[in-house]
């Protein structure tokens, strides 16, 4: 509710807004090390939004119908954590104090699941503002799933801060194009335009007409000319915002970096630094607080804020309320929506899954694409799209659909993401933020290098992402050393959290969907063939690529070697077993679908896996040999791709790199001669 228009109002409102100003600039100069700047320039925008906006509830921050907010400009966390501190969340004022300290729940940029309120990973710039888009997909994705005539259980808004560095990176202007052309008009950015980086003034690299731009991608935009002063203009340019339900919205806020600080107020000096005692106490002084006094908290001021905990717990109450009168006339619906938010899957989920005959071959991709819309079928909550390559992914979920994000649109599970790598992952990190959805991506490996900064914050946040990797080798053939993975299998492996799967056919591509939608604790990526591969037999027992390695053939007597190979070169690895028993030298063949999940089984599994230590390990895979050394031991050797390949068909490249039964049992029976 907007305070009304007295003199009264308007002292408690500034008083508000500095106190957070205060909170952030000591906590960094505590700490002598943080980003005064943006705090101090962005607090007019943020309380107004958390005191007359935002729709919360600091005592239940995971409410499933709160209104989310991201602060994409991450460097400037101090004004979120103010702002939470302030607002009522679980965060105490000795956690202020320890900003940037070792095990503090105030790390120098926000981290999701570590601190209450944080509903994203942000530091490095536009991922934030990519994450937003996806949470708003995710609201209209469950709104068009869940919400009938007579019940609305989700119509939620998701809100960013984003700064000038936000907006210059790339990924934004992916994303914001994506959220034009779906018409996600519950999303808002609230831009903290100071016109000032790092470096200086921001016309020394970014002078484009940014309004002009986002109206060209279909937003709404507004404009607050006093973002440093005029609440009620941020209030009012908000409302409208929210308003306007057919795209989403811009809200420019101009503001002054390092609002109040006298010598550096309107200067990068603001931006990245302390602003030192001296300016310390100048600031306060601007401000109106007392210059002796640290973590100033006037009781009024904090009161005024903390209405937001039973504004909060009202709403909280009004919607749970509804939500049984929901469940009573639909249970089936209730139920699931309870199913999908708990990251629980139906029982029977994974059973009667496709059969593949033995000996006969299939591309894994083709076989991916089939177990994923069986999947798909039983779990209403698992949606995803591609880079513009369903049809060669086989990703696309078969009458389901194409997502809109209009309101009234029909649920559809298909994101078409448009040839968008880079913001497809931060997106689909936006939806598992989110929760209450399952998400998959799915491009060529090779575009995995768009994907990284992403999938990192996936990893560190343990989101459950699944990415689809097809093409995963120089056997895709005529598209060159462009298209071909090398280092990407080595790359994906060397990030902690993620487990990578490329399994060897079509039945341990079956199982990698298993293990993949079963994790909740980090993402996954299947990493699948475009080339057919065949059906390997397995006398030893079945598939267990949960295990993420294991034994398919075992030799009579002592082995002289031990072929560990991954995806389609375990074919390649059982017929050089063949080839050196014909030499007269017994080979063992393990199957290794996962680095990550075999070194997490116990000690004695591995040993029995992977052979005696005596006897020599020999590695197969068309790829970076990098990282192959953990398993190898002193006695072994790496035999893989450590250089680009060339276009050229398929057959043609696997020979000329030496990836035939004979070229390898060459270099295997040479290395245990001199062994």
């Amino acid at each position: 509710m907007p305070p009304t228009n007295t003199s009264l109002a308007t002292d408690q409102d500034r008083l508000c807004v500095n106190v957070l100003r205060g909170l952030a600039i000591d906590a960094i100069e505590r700490a002598n090390s943080g980003h005064p700047g943006l705090p101090l320039g962005a607090a007019p925008m943020t309380y107004v939004l958390f005191t007359r906006h935002l729709r919360h509830s600091p005592s239940d921050p995971g409410w499933a119908n709160r209104d989310r907010f991201v602060l994409s400009a991450g460097h400037g966390s101090m004004l979120l954590y103010g702002a939470l501190h302030l607002s009522g969340y679980d965060l105490p004022l000795e956690e202020i104090r320890d900003f940037r300290k070792f095990g503090s729940r105030t790390p120098g940029h926000p981290e999701f699941g570590w601190t209450a309120g944080v509903e994203a990973i942000t530091g490095p710039l536009g991922q934030g503002s990519a994450n937003a888009v996806g949470m708003a997909i995710a609201e209209r994705a469950l709104a068009q799933r869940y919400n009938t005539e007579r019940h609305t259980v989700v119509d939620h808004m998701t809100y960013a801060l984003v700064s000038d560095g936000d907006l210059m990176e790339g990924i934004s202007a992916e994303a914001a194009s994506l959220a034009g052309h779906l018409g996600l008009g519950r999303l808002v950015y609230l831009y903290d335009a100071n016109q000032v980086s790092l470096d200086g003034p921001t016309d020394l690299t970014f002078t484009e007409d940014v309004a002009a731009r986002y109206r060209a991608y279909g937003w709404h935009v507004v404009e607050v000319a006093d973002g440093d002063e005029d609440l009620d203009a941020i209030d009012r340019a908000i409302a409208e915002a929210k308003a306007e339900r057919s795209k989403p919205s811009l809200v420019i806020v101009h503001t002054t970096i390092g609002y109040g600080a006298p010598t550096k107020a309107g200067k990068s000096d603001a931006h990245g630094a302390p602003l030192g005692a001296e300016e310390l106490r100048a600031t306060k002084r601007a401000l109106g607080l007392p210059e002796d006094r640290e973590f100033f908290l006037p009781d009024d001021a904090v009161a005024h804020w903390r209405r937001s905990v039973e504004e909060g717990r009202a709403a909280q109450r009004s919607w749970t309320e509804s939500f049984q009168a929901y469940a009573s006339e639909h249970p089936d619906l209730a139920a699931q929506w309870s199913l999908a938010e708990s990251e629980l899957l139906p029982d029977g989920w994974d059973a009667d899954m496709p059969e593949f005959e033995e000996g006969k071959s299939y591309a894994t991709r083709d076989v991916g694409g089939k177990v994923l819309n069986l999947l798909a079928s039983r779990l209403p909550w698992l949606i995803g799209g591609d880079a513009d390559l369903g049809g060669s992914t086989k990703t696309v979920l078969e009458g389901l659909g194409s997502f809109d994000g209009r309101e009234g649109a029909a649920l559809g599970r298909n994101v078409h993401y448009g040839v968008r790598e880079h913001a497809m992952a931060a997106i689909a990190n936006g939806i598992a933020y989110h929760g209450g959805l399952r998400t998959f991506t799915a491009t060529f490996f090779c575009f995995a290098d768009y994907m990284r900064p992403a999938m990192r914050l996936a990893a560190m946040g343990d989101l459950p992402v699944v990415y689809v990797f097809t093409h995963d080798s120089i056997a895709l053939g005529e598209d060159g050393p462009t298209h071909q993975p090398i280092e990407h299998l080595a790359s994906l492996r060397a990030m902690p959290g993620i487990v990578v799967l490329r399994p060897a056919d079509a039945v341990e591509t079956r199982a990698a969907w298993r293990v993949a939608l079963a994790r909740t604790e980090g993402p996954t990526a299947i990493v699948l063939t475009r080339q057919k591969v065949p059906t390997l037999a397995r006398p030893l027992g079945p598939e267990r690529t949960e295990q993420g390695a294991y034994v398919l053939r075992e030799v009579d007597g002592a082995p002289d070697a031990t072929l560990i190979a991954t995806g389609s070169e375990v074919a390649l690895a059982v017929a050089t077993r063949d080839e050196l028993a014909g030499r007269g030298l017994r080979a063992r063949v393990v199957s290794m679908p996962s680095f990550e999940l075999f070194a997490a089984q116990d000690a004695e599994l591995r040993r029995h896996v992977l052979g005696p230590d005596d006897v020599p390990r020999v590695s197969i895979e068309a790829a970076a040999t990098f990282g192959w050394e953990r398993w190898l031991g002193p006695r072994g050797l790496a035999l893989g791709l450590d250089r680009f390949g060339a276009s050229a068909p398929a057959e043609v490249l696997l020979e000329e790199y030496g990836f035939t039964p004979r070229a390898l049992a060459d270099r295997v029976e040479r290395h245990l001669r001199a062994h």
